[in-house]
């Protein structure tokens, strides 16, 4: 994980050995290889999500609280890429 010098934006590599290249899925796995997903920092993941769902895509699970830091809710978007949206809450750290 890496963050810009001015403490505004954190570039996050994640690497998954399962499954395979050659593993057919209906639904593709969130480890599966390649690009896994990109976030967006949002004021409103509640907000963010309704409008998502009200314009037909679904999420990957519903919104989680992570140690009181963030709200987290993931969406699946165009070709599989998984979206994360992510509110900080007031009080988080950092």
């Amino acid at each position: 994980m890496a963050r810009a010098p001015d403490g505004s934006d954190m570039f996050e590599v994640v690497r998954f050995p399962s499954p395979s290249d050659g593993a057919q899925e209906l639904a593709l796995a969130a480890n599966r290889p390649g690009l896994r997903h990109i976030a967006f920092k949002v004021d409103d993941v509640r907000g963010v999500v309704d409008r998502v769902r009200a314009a037909g895509w679904g999420t990957v699970g519903e919104i989680v609280d992570f140690e009181n830091t963030f709200l987290l809710c993931y969406v699946r978007g165009p070709e599989g890429l998984i979206v994360e949206l992510a509110e900080r809450l007031d009080g988080a750290p950092g």
